[in-house]
């Protein structure tokens, strides 16, 4: 497979991932692959009672601790999706959630450089 076709499963998979354990899907999903890391940036992911939320600053705090929170509970099953698509071990994973724009990116650190196995 080609880098742009493994960053396209792991795009698919990462969609299919956040619809069923995170609650819902993105609108939009791109995942980089550079070196050891795989950066996925998704787009669109927050309901319409999170984006409300997120207009007083306790809200945005309470959003952000829920995502951590769900993230942190469905992290093993996120690195098996990762690792059904592409054959390696994950070093360490880190998530962060922007409230203001409705992005989250999710960012992971694997054993080796991807990039040289599969280009």
């Amino acid at each position: 497979m080609t880098k742009g076709q493994v960053e396209a499963q792991i795009s698919e998979a990462i969609s299919k991932f956040e619809f069923e354990h995170m609650g819902r899907g993105p609108e939009r999903i791109r995942t980089i692959i550079f070196q050891d890391m795989i950066v996925i940036r998704i787009k669109g992911f927050l309901s319409v009672s999170e984006k409300s939320l997120s207009q007083t600053k306790e809200g945005v705090e309470l959003v952000k601790r829920m995502r951590t929170a769900l993230f942190e509970n469905a992290r093993d099953l996120l690195e098996e999706t990762i690792k059904s698509v592409i054959d390696v071990d994950i070093i360490s994973t880190y998530s962060d959630v922007s409230t203001r724009t409705g992005e989250k990116i999710i960012a992971i650190v694997a054993d080796r450089d991807i990039e040289k196995t599969i280009i």
